[in-house]
C-alpha cells in the first residue's frame, strides 16, 4: 500500500461528495517544490462548504468523512490522522481566508508513483509558505527557508499573499530571527 492508494480513496471521497474541493497541504505538498523532508503524515485542506449534510452553523465535524472511512474498512488512527494505505491522513478544514485562497488556486498535478499515475492537487509554494508562517512551528520556519534558499517560490506572489492576510508582521520578524533579508522590502 501506498501515497497512489491513499490519494485514489481521497480522489473517490471527493467523487461521493464525503468531501469538497481538496488539495495536499504541508511537508508532501512541500515535496513538489523543494527537496523532500521526512513527514509521517498527510495534510489534506479540505472544503465542507456545499456538502449535502453540513450544518450551517459554523461547527465543523469529521463524523461524515469518518463514517465514509469506516465504510470502506478505514478505521485506525495514528496520532491525529485515520490511517488509509498506510498514511495517517489529516483532514484539515478550510478555517479562514488564506486557507480558501489556498485551496480556490491549489495546482492540479499528476504524480507518478512507481508505473502509475494519480492525479491530486497541491497548495501552491506561495500559500504553503503563509500558512507555515502562520502556524509558527520551528519545523514551518525551516520550510519557509527551504522555499525561500531553494528559490521555489515566487516572491512577488507571496509578498501579495502576506499582503493580503494580514502577515506582514510576522513576515519581518521572521527574516529578521532568520538572518534573511527580506525579499518583500526589496521591491518597495
Amino acid at each position: 500500500m501506498g501515497m497512489k492508494q491513499t490519494l485514489d480513496v481521497i480522489n473517490a471521497m471527493e467523487a461521493d461528495g464525503a468531501i469538497g474541493r481538496y488539495a495536499i497541504a504541508g511537508a508532501v505538498a512541500a515535496y513538489n517544490y523543494v527537496a523532500p523532508t521526512v513527514t509521517e503524515d498527510l495534510d489534506i485542506l479540505v472544503s465542507f462548504e456545499n456538502l449535502a449534510g453540513t450544518s450551517r452553523s459554523g461547527l465543523i465535524t469529521l463524523a461524515p468523512v469518518l463514517a465514509w472511512l469506516k465504510r470502506k474498512g478505514y478505521e485506525e488512527f495514528r496520532k491525529e490522522g485515520v490511517v488509509i494505505a498506510g498514511w495517517a491522513v489529516q483532514f484539515l478544514p478550510v478555517a479562514d481566508d488564506l486557507d480558501a485562497e489556498a485551496l480556490a488556486s491549489a495546482e492540479q498535478v499528476d504524480i507518478r508513483m512507481g508505473g502509475d499515475t494519480v492525479t491530486t492537487r497541491v497548495l501552491r509554494p506561495e500559500h504553503l509558505v503563509a500558512v507555515a508562517l502562520r502556524v509558527g512551528r520551528t519545523k514551518d520556519f525551516v520550510r519557509i527557508a527551504q522555499f525561500i534558499e531553494e528559490k521555489a517560490v515566487d516572491i512577488a506572489a507571496l509578498c501579495a499573499v502576506l499582503d493580503r492576510h494580514k502577515l506582514r508582521p510576522p513576515w519581518s520578524a521572521f527574516c529578521v530571527r532568520t538572518g534573511i533579508v527580506d525579499p518583500c522590502s526589496l521591491d518597495q
